[in-house]
């Protein structure tokens, strides 16, 4: 198989060869290809939400059981994410790189051809965990590649795409399905892989030595049942209630697991993260930002077009449209904020841009059943715009006064707070709004005090997120090194 393969596949290229042949232009061509490959993964998170109900209707089930195509995915690419700086070490970024693109190609077929629910779901756990693991190869890329006064400019237009393929994904995912059934998202990623892998065995060089060190799956282990007793608990908060004994119980699996990863960490040879990555104080805030940007995101993203329908008496059509507009200023802000990151402090502008993302929710609570639809999209315009400035800037203020051996290590912690933050994020939101639906009532006044309460919620998430991005400076003696 191995000889076959070599006489299909071209050689893979040394890095010196590639920067010989293509100059200063290669670390743009490598942004590309790894680019092409997260957009890739990007669809398959962000098409299906359209094909719950065609899902439900050809499976005959109720969308609680239809959405684990979308809990299930989630769940396997947060998770998944953790083995990443051991697969980097063991195979290197080029090996890594292809095996998930060629994971996504196959599943996504695989995909296309299932007949019953089960395997559905299986596969989307497959393209969950491929996506998963490419999550944080993006940044390790602008970081390795890009000298620090580009590195916001790479960063920017490699966030710019992974931002508009959710905005173009439902509808592209759509029109497939209205056109050859909901089987035919499956393959909406497929050219975006094809296009990844070619570039990719052609453009990503070889890695000149890798590392074998043990894998440590006691740590992976403690960590996966923390984040899915974790997700499991808050989700189930909104039914059984914190004081229920399955709510107690999944607590203290929590916080077991917690503790003894933190204890398992400090001790073993090699964690799959080490713990000395936060004695960085501008990672260790950071991180703390990461968190709530993704609880924000998420949790505002399905909030909006909720409250448009549930308090304000909107259709689905004009509550979903609502995003659109400030999906797109989002898009346009993420490459102008990369290049301010470079010409100045990118704590500052994550600060502007926190300040900024959190002010539009404190807007949506003050003014509440009386806004209007047009204050409803410059609102959310403006704080979409402040979201944009926090994207390139959060990652370098988090990561850049690291050092290169940790960058695998923190780029895959970065993203699996976000990440977790995220799927936390609506579950969070969606038992606070019940909790005070419950308080206050389902009448008029009710529901209209239970969001205005979820969007100062939220403004909250966001002054805490400030405090701690005021406090990213690095110590004197990591600056100095």
């Amino acid at each position: 198989m191995s000889r076959l393969a070599a006489a299909l596949l071209p050689p893979a290229p040394s890095r010196d060869a590639l920067l010989e042949r293509h100059g200063e232009r290669y670390k743009w061509w490598a942004l590309a290809v790894v680019a092409c490959g997260i957009i890739a993964a990007v669809f398959s998170t962000t098409s299906f939400s359209v094909a719950v109900p065609a899902m439900g209707a050809y499976f005959g089930m109720g969308q609680d059981r239809v959405q684990w195509v979308i809990t299930g995915y989630m769940a396997a690419m947060t998770v998944a994410m953790l083995p990443t700086p051991w697969l980097l070490d063991r195979y290197g970024f080029r090996q890594v790189f292809l095996g998930t693109v060629l994971f996504l190609a196959v599943s996504s077929v695989a995909g296309f051809l299932a007949t019953d629910f089960a395997t559905t779901v299986a596969i989307r756990i497959v393209q969950g965990a491929a996506a998963g693991i490419q999550q944080p190869l993006a940044m390790i890329v602008v970081m390795r590649l890009f000298p620090p006064g580009s590195q916001g400019r790479a960063s920017g237009l490699l966030s710019f795409g992974i931002v508009l393929a959710p905005a173009v994904a439902p509808t592209l995912a759509g029109m497939l399905l209205d056109r050859y059934g909901w089987q035919a998202i499956f393959l909406l990623n497929v050219p975006f892989c094809l296009i990844a892998g070619v570039l990719a065995m052609h453009l990503l060089a070889r890695a000149d030595e890798t590392l074998r060190r043990p894998f440590d799956w006691y740590g992976v282990a403690l960590l996966s049942v923390l984040t899915l007793v974790l997700i499991e608990w808050v989700a189930g908060l909104r039914e059984a209630g914190p004081l229920a004994t399955a709510s107690l119980v999944e607590a203290a699996v929590v916080a077991l697991s917690g503790t003894l990863f933190v204890r398992h960490a400090s001790r073993a040879k090699a964690p799959i993260f080490a713990l000395s990555l936060f004695h960085e104080r501008s990672f260790a805030m950071g991180i703390v930002v990461s968190f709530a940007y993704g609880v924000g995101v998420y949790a505002s993203t399905y909030l909006i077009p909720v409250f448009l329908q549930n308090a304000l008496g909107y259709q689905a059509t004009p509550a979903g449209l609502a995003l659109m507009p400030s999906g797109f200023a989002l898009a346009v802000t993420i490459p102008l904020a990369g290049i301010l990151a470079d010409r100045h402090s990118p704590r500052w502008i994550t600060v502007g841009g926190l300040l900024l993302f959190g002010l539009s929710f404190l807007f949506f609570a003050m003014r509440g059943k009386a806004i209007s639809y047009g204050e409803l999209l410059w609102v959310t315009v403006a704080g979409r715009i402040g979201l944009g400035l926090i994207i390139p800037a959060l990652t370098l203020a988090t990561l850049r006064h690291l050092q290169p051996r940790q960058l695998g290590e923190a780029s895959m912690v970065n993203n699996y707070i976000r990440q977790l933050g995220g799927v936390l994020g609506i579950a969070i939101v969606a038992v606070f709004v019940e909790w005070r639906l419950a308080v206050h009532g389902q009448g008029p006044a009710g529901v209209d005090a239970a969001y205005s309460e979820a969007f100062l919620f939220l403004t909250g998430t966001f002054l805490v997120a400030t405090v701690a991005a005021l406090r990213m400076k690095p110590r004197e003696d990591a600056a100095a090194r």
